[in-house]
């Protein structure tokens, strides 16, 4: 009598299956629940305040959402990546269509602003120096976090004679930055720029970006530097592209890039017997942005081949060997350049102006057989 008493008075959680009185489980969803189970297996919406499953719980941990209200409703920081409501957040520029919303903490950095753009940040060229050739410098770096606060402490750092540099998010990424220059002739970028304090801050802040793999280092040449016309642009930018294929293979050790990385972010367009018919099947092919020389740009070319670093001499080298081979694509003729071969072309390097290019090329085995250690790339 007892245990058929007993065996009425119970009943089993439907997902723990432990045995409580009657009246101590709850319905949810045609299942009865125990108070734990209830707890730790669904949640209450912070927008429609209805019970859902937690397999369906679209917030965080402070604001708990089921899937409609979130989309509805809310969106996340794209600083720190918390939920916000869509009417609360702020924008670039107050830019409403922009898709980075931002919560206030991000946006408004300690009452100082936000460091850390979206990708598509752009603000207006600011041109530093004097000449007509002038480079814009991307420059990756990963592994030490995207965050506003160390975005600040570069910025602050590079800008303290003007605003040199702006730094945004890439989704190439892991965890990291991209470090953005306005347009710099050559020699401001070796006596202006604080290159040195910037890489020697990011390495300190933990940062990486040879060492990385993921990064990239890229340059922006501008057109109207290697031409007075678009005739003329056209057919020094088709001298470059030859160059660069004519000395793949030494460009590609000075890269520090492998195949792999070449392949994915920066492929060649393939040998032609010269510059126009480079230039036009670069044009008709379907390379896109990611080739070693981006032509997609209006005003701009970019170089795209070479790793990211955080040594000094390093980057400084590479933009050296930038310039030289645009200087020999705009100096050059059709045929000159076809006769050029990598002697040639290191034996125009000038020992005082192209030091640190001449030294990264001796590191690199590049330079007439010429070796010296070095350190190891950040």
């Amino acid at each position: 009598m007892f245990e058929i008493l007993e065996a009425i008075l119970l009943e089993a959680c439907s997902e723990c299956g432990n045995d409580f009185e009657q009246g101590e489980l709850t319905e949810f969803d045609g299942e009865r629940l125990c108070t734990d189970c209830l707890d730790n297996n669904t949640f209450v919406c912070a927008c429609c305040n209805e019970r859902h499953w937690n397999d369906n719980q679209y917030g965080d941990c402070d604001t708990p959402l089921c899937e409609a209200c979130y989309e509805e409703y809310y969106t996340r920081c794209e600083g720190c990546n918390s939920v916000i409501r869509r009417d609360e957040a702020n924008y670039e520029e107050d830019d409403e269509d922009s898709e980075c919303p931002y919560c206030d903490s991000c946006y408004n950095y300690n009452g100082e602003g936000r460091y850390l753009h979206d990708y598509g940040y752009k603000p207006s060229p600011i041109f530093y120096g004097e000449g007509k050739r002038y480079f814009g410098v991307e420059l990756e770096i990963d592994k030490g976090g995207k965050e506003n606060g160390n975005a600040k402490t570069i910025t602050k750092l590079a800008n303290q004679s003007g605003d040199n540099i702006y730094i945004k998010t890439d989704g190439s990424l892991d965890d990291g930055l991209e470090i953005v220059t306005h347009p710099m002739t050559i020699q401001y970028h070796m006596s202006k720029m604080p290159w040195q304090d910037i890489l020697h801050t990011a390495v300190r802040l933990r940062y990486q970006s040879h060492k990385a793999t993921t990064c990239g280092l890229h340059i922006h040449v501008n057109r109207d530097s290697l031409g007075e016309n678009v005739k003329e642009q056209d057919e020094c930018v088709g001298r470059i592209l030859f160059i660069v294929e004519r000395f793949w293979s030494e460009l590609l050790r000075f890269s520090r890039r492998t195949e792999n990385q070449i392949r994915q972010w920066a492929n060649r367009y393939g040998y032609k017997e010269n510059p126009s018919e480079i230039l036009d099947h670069a044009k008709k092919g379907e390379r896109g942005r990611y080739a070693a020389v981006n032509i997609t740009n209006w005003n701009t070319i970019e170089f795209r081949l070479f790793r990211g670093t955080l040594k000094y001499n390093t980057l400084i080298a590479t933009l050296q060997l930038v310039n030289e081979i645009c200087d020999v694509a705009f100096f050059m003729s059709d045929e000159e350049v076809g006769a050029l071969s990598w002697c040639d072309f290191a034996e125009r390097l000038d020992p005082e102006r192209h030091s640190e290019l001449i030294t990264y090329l001796k590191e690199r085995r590049l330079y007439i057989n010429e070796a010296v250690n070095s350190e190891e790339d950040e």
